[in-house]
């Protein structure tokens, strides 16, 4: 569909401020590859992807996107999109294979030259200290689960700092705690792989520590923008009963406020202890005050929403979430809700402030269409990326300090338990070649940037209407 064919009700996202962040994000583990080059170290996540059964085609991180080896044409992808900032995360065991002890100044000389090069291409780094990739040495001494954790990633936040603080202002301590603790340590769908709801628990509350500790090695070191970033995920309860009324209260506490609410009102949730009944486990009032000093920026990585039922009979946790029947979904199963974006934004200003918000993750696996004339006619992700983009600028309207936004992801990349069959990226990626392609949605995020009135997908509820599949 040319410009000209598109209908009149085809919209546009503007009116975004002028100094709006527009990034891209990735992670370490799911592009680098090369997992031990120059001396680096096993991860957790090298040891689970080699357990027969953990990743559904079978696959690794061992070769990725090969970013560790083609870095700079990956500066140049972020180029041409037009992108002002790139959200990346390091890997603890590039830095300090072992996780502790002796620093790999060639994993740090890796970070350097890209921090550089972003420099140098006016692209403003983000850095991501943890990723899910905790050092396999220390997954073999307890991991999260060792009260010294919190000391160990403080270790490795002071050495990157020394080495990068002096040109990287922007730091997220932890990406996605909650999935640390609930699928690595409750239902072992992700590294490392236990099961256990003492241990979850004991992951959650070392994880809070951890920030803390991360987040007073950043201020002593100067001045840094610092924060975290969450997934958030709206609760909606399925039937109007008292039973899934109190689910979805519930789950909302566990996935929404497990976290944040330590970080910003130095207390637990008060029904925590209904969620986790015996495997109930709080911080003191110290280590509390500890993670609940004042961060720059909040990041949001939002994908869906869940509705929520009670279930008594369930493995550990008394409710159970899943998309709404009959609605469009991602290829990961996730229902596309752009509305739930809006709300969350919304609940962070009324619960915690007027805190710095960006949107740190947001994107869609599909199954992409073949190319057309050297393009990805990838339409729905257009539609994806238009829609919350829009409610987005709905709530930047309603008075929420959002500040950026950053697409998941840059690249089609190693997709953890899914290996290589969920594709994320704005850059299409052949993993036989490693040759790169910009994917249609990524030619129209480079226009959304730009600010050049590019007819966008129309949608309505997420389903898609139109979209516009110019050929670039």
């Amino acid at each position: 569909m040319s410009k000209q064919d598109a209908p009149a009700d085809a919209a546009t996202v503007d009116g975004f401020p002028p100094d709006f962040v527009w990034g891209a994000a990735t992670s370490a583990y799911q592009i680098e590859g090369s997992p031990t080059a120059d001396g680096a170290g096993l991860s957790i996540w090298d040891a689970f992807a080699r357990t027969p059964g953990n990743i559904g085609d079978g696959t690794s991180g061992d070769v990725a996107c090969d970013h560790y080896r083609r870095w700079r044409e990956d500066v140049t992808l972020l180029k041409s999109l037009g992108v002002g900032a790139y959200r990346f995360s390091t890997a603890w065991t590039r830095v300090l294979p072992d996780g502790t002890g002796a620093v790999n100044d060639a994993g740090v000389a890796f970070y350097d030259r890209l921090v550089d090069e972003l420099l140098a291409t006016g692209i403003t780094p983000y850095v991501t200290l943890y990723h899910w990739d905790l050092p396999l040495a220390l997954d073999m001494r307890g991991g999260w689960l060792n009260p010294d954790s919190a000391n160990w990633f403080a270790d490795y936040v002071a050495v990157m700092v020394d080495r990068l603080g002096d040109r990287v202002r922007h730091w997220f301590t932890l990406n996605e705690p909650w999935v640390v603790s609930d699928l690595g340590h409750l239902r072992g769908a992700m590294a490392p792989g236990r099961r256990d709801l003492h241990g979850t628990r004991s992951a959650a509350n070392n994880l809070i520590r951890a920030h803390g500790a991360a987040l007073a090695v950043l201020r002593a070191a100067g001045d840094h923008q610092v924060g975290l970033a969450v997934n958030l995920t709206p609760q909606h309860a399925a039937t109007d009963s008292s039973a899934d009324q109190t689910a979805a209260r519930l789950a909302h506490s566990y996935i929404n406020r497990q976290f944040l609410d330590p970080i910003f009102l130095g207390r637990h949730p008060d029904d925590m202890p209904t969620v986790y009944g015996d495997a109930w486990q709080s911080l003191s009032d110290a280590e509390l005050e500890a993670a609940s000093q004042p961060i720059d920026l909040l990041g949001v990585n939002y994908y869906l929403r869940d509705v929520v039922r009670h279930a008594p009979d369930g493995p550990a946790l008394p409710f159970r979430g899943g998309p709404l029947p009959g609605r469009p979904t991602t290829a990961m199963g996730w229902e596309i809700y752009p509305d739930g974006l809006r709300e969350i934004l919304h609940w962070l200003r009324d619960s915690y402030g007027n805190v710095p918000l960006m949107i740190t993750e947001n994107g869609a696996a599909f199954d992409d269409p073949p190319p057309v004339q050297g393009s990805v006619p990838d339409a729905r992700r257009i539609a994806y990326l238009h829609d919350h983009l829009s409610v987005s600028r709905q709530a930047i309207d309603e008075g929420v300090n959002l500040r950026g936004y950053f697409v998941w992801s840059l690249l089609d990349n190693f997709e953890w338990q899914f290996g290589y069959a969920k594709r994320f990226g704005l850059v299409g990626v052949d993993f036989e070649t490693g040759d790169r392609r910009i994917k249609a949605s990524g030619q129209w995020y480079r226009r959304q940037i730009a600010g050049a009135g590019l007819p966008a997908a129309a949608t309505v509820n997420g389903d898609l209407a139109i979209a516009e599949q110019e050929q670039v």
